[in-house]
């Protein structure tokens, strides 16, 4: 009880000395979950905790590289036992953050620093001399063995990108039944996880009818479950690619990250980054993928190739509380781009071909 109040104490607001800077207040939930860590930080590191990196494909072009990792406390004896042949999706959520530490990111032959933030997270852009392709660069922290993280180097000459939804898109999670998605989420063995027919075949003929395209995995999901989503994504043999992921948890102004503002802002970014890619952007309908596709295309016509969306069967939408899409297939955006609908990749495939996207 003590600990406890101890933290809630923390959780207050000191005053600011006469003559100091204020510092930007926190969320009290967020300083609630900084005490919290703070307290049991203290407690690990005294029996032996370590901190380790945990390290995410990123992209780039010729230039730069933006560099996505997390930095966490683990058992020393991590890296020398065997990989669970089975993961329950709980395990991992079960992770500490190691905050504001400095990790060294080797990229290209030079060495760049960056830091931590709050929740061990790393989401920095380096200047990095990478060849086209798959590259890699190095991170480090002290006291702990580096790590390779994989980079996806873009040609300049690329003019069409994939930039696809994960939940009930290429992997079934029955998101719109939220006990269910909880289930499948926190207990369910990653094994169980089925994907949605025909579109590890649909995103293999979209990478191969254009040779050099990259495909990117935006989601509202949590960066806790990206090694699992990697090796999901491995293991149905969709094409490799970055995913684009969010922190759950509070923030600096309130008590949870807004799922929908997180892919409004990395499309916005990714417009930025490659003004020049034009993207078949790949949803469903069982969320908010269609409003957030048809704002983005409105206002970047030139960065849109075409949406397709997996329609959801009509039990799903209606527990997902929107109506079910009618069965049709395809028909024009706010600005002229193709819209297409299909339950699965084979039906998409049929349409993005008749619509000339292949």
């Amino acid at each position: 009880m003590a600990d406890l109040a101890a933290v809630w104490q923390g959780c207050r607001v000191p005053p600011t000395p006469a003559g100091e800077l204020a510092v930007p207040n926190l969320h009290r939930a967020a300083r609630f979950e900084d005490a919290v860590h703070n307290l049991v930080e203290r407690r690990l590191r005294r029996t032996g905790w370590q901190t380790n990196i945990i390290a995410y494909a990123g992209y780039g072009a010729p230039g730069w590289a933006r560099v996505l990792c997390r930095v966490l406390l683990g058992r020393p004896d991590t890296r020398s036992r065997q990989r669970l042949e089975k993961v329950r999706g709980w395990r991992s959520f079960a992770t500490l953050p190691a905050k504001h530490v400095t990790v060294t990111i080797e990229a290209g032959g030079v060495t760049h620093e960056a830091k931590a933030d709050r929740s061990g997270f790393v989401d920095t852009v380096v200047e990095a001399d990478l060849t086209p392709g798959w590259a890699s660069v190095r991170l480090g922290v002290a006291d702990a063995e580096p790590v390779e993280a994989l980079i996806r180097v873009l040609d300049p000459t690329v003019r069409f990108g994939i930039l696809s939804d994960i939940d009930d898109t290429v992997m079934v999670t029955a998101l719109p039944r939220p006990l269910l998605a909880a289930w499948n989420t926190f207990v369910l063995d990653e094994h169980a996880r089925a994907a949605v027919p025909g579109m590890a075949v649909l995103y293999e003929r979209l990478v191969t009818a254009h040779p050099g395209a990259p495909v990117f995995y935006l989601s509202t999901g949590a960066w806790n479950v990206a090694p699992t989503l990697t090796r999901f994504l491995s293991r149905h043999l969709y094409p490799a690619g970055p995913l684009l992921l969010t922190d759950w948890g509070p923030t600096a102004d309130r008590w949870f990250r807004s799922g929908r503002e997180h892919k409004r802002a990395t499309l916005a970014r990714l417009s930025r980054e490659f003004p020049d890619v034009r993207w078949l952007l790949i949803g469903d309908d069982g969320q908010h993928d269609p409003e957030i596709y048809r704002e983005f295309a409105a206002g970047h016509p030139d960065n849109v190739a075409g949406v397709a969306i997996r329609r959801l069967s009509p039990t799903q939408s209606v527990l997902a509380g929107s109506l079910p899409t009618p069965s049709g297939s395809s028909s024009s955006g706010p600005v002229g781009q193709k819209w297409l609908s299909a339950p699965d990749g084979a039906g998409l495939w049929k349409l993005l071909r008749d619509a000339g996207l292949v």
